[in-house]
């Protein structure tokens, strides 16, 4: 018998699947996704309704994403994207978990990729993507660690499982199995035993996102989007650029930011 024929019992090995087929599973690839789309309704973002901060304007958007019947499953859920030195891009979600005029915070292993890449170049970008809402906030600006004090503080408030976990994953590294964690973290579940404390990881602690743009973005019919930006005016790009020196008034002096109206 020829190695090409079937024997008996064994399953026949498809060499070429129908066109647009994956040859594995049989999931069509290549699909016309030229019509996929939705309409947006008819919701509006004005300048007059614009808040005079962004962060009571950001505190408005969220208490609607949190609000029942939002359709928002996580409204603190939200895209964190670095870069390391070289430019190479990353993204990832994380949790919001606090904010503020000083910025945006989230918690994360200073280990990580994401950690590593702030520490080379200390940028980033946040998107909060509130689709049932027809919403995104995106943020871009610099980023800091936080004083252990503060991440200490954090820490303490989680559950025990989470600061556990914490210590038992090495985050972005290569794992050799889903056992290998699994054993570190009953390693670590014996060493703290509940009722005793566990320490706040060296290696872990806070990022603060400094916003020097904060946008609001409401989908609008035919793709003609509202979107409206707070600049900070010490970031403010020169005459010629997003906006001249000159448009600034007065009143955004007194707040240190400026409202722009961007081209959807």
């Amino acid at each position: 018998m020829s190695g090409a024929e079937q024997r008996e019992g064994e399953v026949p090995v498809q060499t070429e699947a129908p066109d647009g087929q994956c040859p594995s599973c049989g999931t069509p690839l290549g699909q016309d996704l030229s019509g996929l789309r939705r309409r947006y309704g008819t919701r509006r973002l004005d300048e007059s309704d614009l808040a005079p901060t962004w962060v009571e304007q950001f505190a408005t958007w969220f208490a609607d994403a949190a609000a029942p019947g939002s359709g928002v499953v996580e409204p603190n859920a939200m895209v964190f994207a670095t870069a390391d030195a070289g430019g190479r891009p990353s993204a990832r979600t994380v949790l919001l978990k606090g904010y503020g005029p000083e910025g945006f915070l989230l918690f994360t292993n200073y280990a990580s990729r994401k950690g590593r890449e702030v520490a080379e170049n200390p940028y980033g970008s946040l998107v909060f993507p509130w689709y049932s809402l027809e919403r995104q906030v995106v943020v871009c600006g610099s980023v800091e660690r936080v004083s252990p004090q503060r991440s200490a503080a954090y820490f303490r408030s989680r559950p025990r499982g989470s600061q556990l976990g914490a210590w038992a994953s090495h985050q972005s590294t290569v794992l050799s199995s889903r056992a290998e964690l699994e054993r570190r973290d009953a390693e670590l579940a014996r060493r703290w035993p509940p009722g005793t404390d566990i320490p706040v990881p060296p290696f872990w602690g806070g990022l603060l996102v400094v916003p020097e743009t904060v946008e609001f973005w409401q989908g609008r019919p035919d793709r003609l989007h509202d979107r409206l930006r707070y600049h900070r005016i010490s970031d403010h790009s020169p005459p010629g650029a997003d906006a001249a020196a000159d448009d600034v008034a007065a009143d955004d002096v007194a707040t240190g930011w400026v409202i722009e109206r961007l081209s959807p």
